[in-house]
């Protein structure tokens, strides 16, 4: 038997398309459309598999990035660090405050035995001028202090801003208005001037619990914004809406429905507090109202050392290293998680 469109008599362009033929084209780029072809963020997000959790787009984002596998490691060598403080002490032999007199020279006004500031078997990373303290026993102890004001001071900001934000983008009307109001009034107040007043009135208490409470005092607001913005954009989607038709309560439609639409930004802005962290509470330290003598400080280090940048450099490098890797490993990592989690957030 003979086709139909064999005789038909019809030119070939006016005849029906054939029913039969398929497109063998490639089907267009599903790319999201918010990013555009050239943002290196839409290869991430387009080979993300739906319904993943934020911490599985992390793993991903981490076997993707060689750059965020050497920062990761840097971030865990200096929380290891800190939490094994004290063990990795006395592995050198010597405690943070252990004055070691023969280790300096009496005739040069203290100055450390030896090259690059005293470094040998007996002390790793050399010893201080004057008092002969041992500096890798004082940097270890000194990232304990650091990263403990950190973690502690970014935990209390991260708990305060997400259930501020929370609260504020869910009920809004006056709870709205009134968390609105009082985070604008505490991101306009003179922070460092307030923090550096109140260290320096405060005698007799302890600075570190109370370094931790002045610095999440102000750091609250940022969150708030972030995670307000994202509830406002969540408390009116569909299966909200289904879970408030279902009688669900206020309570746990924000645990179970909005929290966790939150987690991501929430987790890279988490993630991008600590270096700031660090680096206020060294900034506080060098000024001498943070964390005072003799307990250590990667700040107060720096600010003891700026006396001796000329005779003996190598007590002014080894706690700026130390600090700087830290900013900059937990700055990479903060970039990296934000760029997978939050990507239309990390363009603005």
């Amino acid at each position: 038997m003979t086709e139909n469109h064999a005789t038909d008599p019809r030119p070939a362009d006016s005849r029906p398309a054939d029913p039969r033929a398929t497109d063998s084209r490639p089907a267009a780029d599903s790319r999201p459309a918010d990013l555009p072809p050239t943002d290196p963020r839409s290869a991430a997000v387009k080979d993300v598999p739906p319904g993943s959790s934020p911490w599985q787009l992390a793993r991903r984002e981490l076997r993707r990035r060689p750059a965020v596998r050497v920062s990761l490691c840097v971030v865990l060598l200096f929380v290891l660090m800190a939490v094994g403080a004290p063990w990795l002490g006395s592995l050198g032999g010597w405690s943070p405050n252990e004055f070691d007199k023969s280790a300096i020279d009496p005739y040069l006004a203290g100055q450390p035995l030896g090259s690059f500031g005293g470094i040998g078997s007996a002390h790793w990373l050399g010893v201080e001028p004057v008092t002969g303290r041992d500096l890798f026993a004082r940097v270890v102890a000194g990232a304990q202090v650091s990263l403990l004001i950190a973690f502690a001071a970014t935990a209390i900001v991260v708990a305060v801003g997400t259930a501020a934000g929370i609260a504020a983008g869910y009920f809004g009307g006056r709870v709205d208005a009134v968390l609105s109001r009082l985070m604008d009034l505490t991101m306009s107040f003179p922070s460092l001037i307030f923090m550096i007043a109140m260290l320096s009135v405060a005698k007799e208490v302890n600075r570190i619990v109370l370094m931790t409470a002045v610095i999440g005092l102000f750091g609250w607001p940022g969150v708030a914004r972030v995670v307000r913005g994202q509830t406002l954009s969540l408390k009116h989607r569909e299966y909200v809406d289904a879970a408030r038709v279902a009688g669900a309560g206020s309570w746990r439609i924000l645990t179970r429905d909005v929290l966790p639409g939150v987690a991501g930004p929430v987790i890279a802005y988490t993630t991008l507090l600590i270096p700031g962290m660090i680096s206020t509470e060294a900034a506080l330290s060098y000024l001498g109202v943070g964390v005072r003598p003799p307990t250590p400080s990667w700040g107060q280090m720096i600010a003891e050392s700026v006396a001796y940048y000329e005779t003996d450099p190598v007590y002014f490098v080894i706690p700026s290293v130390f600090l700087f890797l830290a900013v900059l490993a937990f700055t990479l990592l903060g970039d990296a998680l934000r760029d997978i989690l939050d990507p239309r957030g990390g363009r603005t």
